[in-house]
């Protein structure tokens, strides 16, 4: 996939849309059925906001996007990545797997959806939030998933 959260069914750049601009179809390329990848990265870029996967390799189960189907084979070196991030100051899941993953490669507590913990990285502290899954499949409305970030990039300064 191109980008991060290319699927016009996943709801995370609506949600994102929602929380800085209150226009769920900010990031929608007019007339189509796609995001606008450069004016994501543009946004991100602005924001400070970086993306990476918790797993470089994975095996899917079965033939759907749910990650209760998705076996991480190889997850990611999240303590080599950071370190070239001297001025990340949190980590952001969007889904139980890639909490699970933060929770087993080191140890910390897992937070609640919505909340944060805190996270010791050779040293280097830094929150550790779960938010709300972005798939339509989870079970709360576009509204609150909103809420629910707005908070979270609030208690972080990003406005």
């Amino acid at each position: 996939m191109e980008f991060f959260y290319p699927n016009f069914i996943n709801d995370f750049w609506r949600i994102i849309g929602l929380v800085f601009f209150w226009e769920k179809e900010h990031f929608v390329v007019p007339g189509e059925r796609r995001f606008d990848r450069e004016r994501i990265v543009d946004f991100c870029k602005e924001k400070g906001i970086a993306m990476f996967d918790t797993a470089t390799e994975v095996r899917r189960l079965q033939d759907n996007a749910s990650d209760k189907f998705l076996e991480v084979i190889k997850p990611t070196d999240l303590t080599g990545l950071l370190a070239l991030i001297p001025a990340c100051r949190a980590v952001v899941t969007t889904g139980q797997k890639a909490a699970d993953v933060i929770v087993g490669a080191f140890g910390c507590d897992e937070p609640r959806v919505g909340g944060h913990t805190l996270l010791d990285i050779q040293g280097r502290c830094l929150e550790f939030w779960r938010m709300p899954s972005t798939s339509r499949a989870y079970p709360l409305p576009l509204e609150r998933k909103a809420d629910a970030y707005r908070q979270l990039f609030s208690a972080l300064g990003i406005k």
